[in-house]
């Protein structure tokens, strides 16, 4: 049957949440997560439904991706799914021909989870393996330790506090705290949760969202920051089991966290946290010369 490519529209998004959430499998490859599009939500539900793609057999949606960004397209696929040959040329297709609308020309990217057909499609067209990103876990089904810090939930009222820490984390940051209210009404923050960390003097020092997507399947941190004038201290660590224990507490079978492996302090900051390093994995890319 034919596989058609659409757009959910805002009214469909909530349909993607869900099949996005009931795709995540433990010891399956890390693909597109709810939390993915919970974290784009920032920017409104109306730019996040013109990110979002679907491509559907016979009426089922078999494949999703979101443009994280003009050049970049995240996907994930159903159980099963990713070596469909069918699906996996039809997406190759989609990504490699700009008057398709979903990648433009020159310079655009794709993650595919590994061991999806799609990836191997582009390579043998001629895209590359791009600089790679680091995959880190931590199984949920034992206790998670104090974090030793003293950890809030967000609401409204930190909602400030918790977009400046953000801010301070990133370099050339734009989050402000009408973009974590766009966030928080998001259909997939109904998984989620947003925290802040303080030191012994109750100044904000750094900050997560973590996201469920759902009982027995894995949860995801999305994003992790320290605010720059507190680094060196231990809150990376702080936060990130603070973010473990509440995935836990949310049902989550695991944690997982995706950084490039070229932030070595990052990477160092999740493992000193109890995440174990579990795969290495590169985005494809397309460099016309």
């Amino acid at each position: 049957m034919t596989i058609e490519t659409g757009r959910p529209g805002i009214d469909g998004l909530g349909d993607v949440v869900r099949l996005l959430g009931e795709w995540q499998r433990e010891g399956e490859p890390v693909q597109l997560h709810p939390g993915d599009l919970g974290w784009f939500w920032r920017f409104g539900p109306g730019r996040t439904a013109a990110a979002t793609l679907t491509w559907s057999r016979a009426g089922q949606v078999v494949a999703a991706g979101l443009l994280d960004g003009a050049d970049l397209l995240r996907l994930a696929f159903a159980p099963g799914a990713a070596q469909d040959e069918e699906l996996a040329r039809r997406v190759a297709g989609d990504v490699s021909e700009p008057a398709r609308g979903v990648l433009p020309e020159g310079r655009a990217y794709v993650e595919s989870p590994p061991g999806a057909l799609v990836r191997d499609l582009l390579l043998k067209d001629g895209w590359a393996a791009d600089d790679p990103w680091t995959v880190l876990g931590r199984d949920l089904g034992a206790p998670v330790p104090d974090p030793g810090v003293h950890v809030e939930a967000v609401g409204p009222e930190q909602a400030p506090e918790w977009a400046a820490v953000i801010r301070a984390s990133f370099d050339g940051s734009t989050f402000t705290e009408e973009r974590w209210h766009a966030m928080a009404a998001g259909v997939p923050y109904a998984g989620a949760r947003c925290l802040l960390a303080r030191d012994d003097q109750g100044a904000a020092v750094a900050a997560v969202a973590v996201w469920s997507a759902g009982a027995g399947r894995p949860g995801l941190i999305e994003p992790m920051g320290v605010h720059r004038d507190h680094r060196g201290r231990g809150h990376g660590r702080a936060i990130t089991v603070a973010a473990a224990r509440a995935l836990r507490e949310a049902g989550s079978s695991s944690v997982l966290v995706c950084c490039p492996s070229s932030n070595a302090g990052a990477v160092a900051t999740y493992r000193s946290a109890g995440l174990e390093r579990l795969t290495e994995r590169h985005d494809v890319s397309r460099h016309p010369s």
